[in-house]
């Protein structure tokens, strides 16, 4: 079958010839691949930089995808095949219980960007965050695919205002967010005047030293990436002085049937058209070229279609 098969550690995926699955054993199942995903974690696994280790090489890129069952064509969504195989290749090998069926009418491309970036941006702030009802919610990076998802997560949630902040907010104009601004610390004062209750950071950084000025007594604020730096000065009165907390996200700590709700809900919310992120389709023979892509701002959620 053709494949993105990595060589080696620190490599780009190349498009080649796999072996295809075998006979699946108990609790596996091989899946025809409609769809996959390519994310900032694949990158990172991929040269080696994920938390988790370097994964055994040669094998198949990609941690999600969307594919169709053998028996049935029934469409699911699913993450973290069985090694070797990956989600970008044209069938894969995936452990049965992360597999989700999704709504009927999904559309194996739209449906991409609810997966890891989708949950990252929707249990940030339903799970981790504990946004209730009537609160208040600034996202940080929210022209990123998972920013864009929050800011509208966080309406159809119950927030009752919702301020989008990145770099560049004149692309920030679609997302029906109460106010749009730049990432300095005067720009989020005068969109944020009162602060939030909640905080969404997937930069890390500068920017989310100037968001704690923002900070009122009882922010949360929930981090789940480091895209302006790995580290930040952070004065302590600026926690103290609130108080506020800061919590870190991972959608692997969230538990199996939250996600799997979380994923069929932000489906089922993008068919009744309300919510959406622009979306690529690039096919398996471009692959490298949309790996190097990722590694800057691709402006829309990357899938490859074997």
């Amino acid at each position: 079958m053709r494949a993105a098969v990595l060589r080696e550690v620190g490599a780009i995926p190349e498009p080649g010839e796999w072996d295809d699955p075998p006979a699946p054993g108990e609790g596996e199942v091989v899946l025809e691949v409609a769809a996959a995903g390519v994310n900032p974690i694949d990158l990172a696994i991929a040269s080696g930089r994920f938390y988790g280790g370097a994964p055994d090489t040669p094998c198949v890129a990609g941690r999600e995808g969307i594919g169709h069952t053998e028996e049935g064509g029934v469409l699911v969504y699913f993450d973290a095949p069985v090694p070797p195989f990956g989600s970008m290749a044209e069938r894969t090998l995936v452990r049965a219980e992360t597999v989700v069926p999704l709504p009927d009418g999904a559309d194996p491309v739209a449906s991409l960007a609810f997966g890891i970036a989708g949950l990252a941006g929707w249990l940030a702030l339903s799970h981790s965050g504990a946004l209730q009802k009537g609160e208040s919610v600034l996202v940080l990076g929210a022209s990123g695919t998972v920013g864009r998802i929050a800011v509208q997560a966080a309406r159809l949630l119950g927030a009752a205002r919702v301020t989008a902040a990145a770099r560049r907010p004149d692309a920030l104009s679609d997302l029906g967010a109460d106010a749009v601004c730049g990432l300095s610390e005067d720009e989020l004062k005068e969109a944020c005047p009162d602060g939030a209750d909640v905080i969404l950071d997937p930069l890390w950084g500068e920017p989310l030293v100037a968001a704690l000025a923002l900070g009122r007594r009882g922010t949360r604020v929930v981090q789940i990436g480091q895209s302006a730096g790995a580290s930040a000065e952070i004065p302590s009165a600026l926690i103290r002085g609130r108080p506020l907390s800061i919590v870190g996200h991972a959608n692997f700590a969230i538990a199996p049937e939250d996600r799997h709700a979380a994923l069929r809900t932000m489906v089922e919310h993008n068919l009744r058209g309300e919510l959406s992120v622009p979306v690529e389709a690039i096919p398996l023979a471009e692959v490298s070229e949309a790996w190097e892509r990722q590694a800057g701002s691709p402006g829309a959620k990357l899938v490859i279609t074997p």
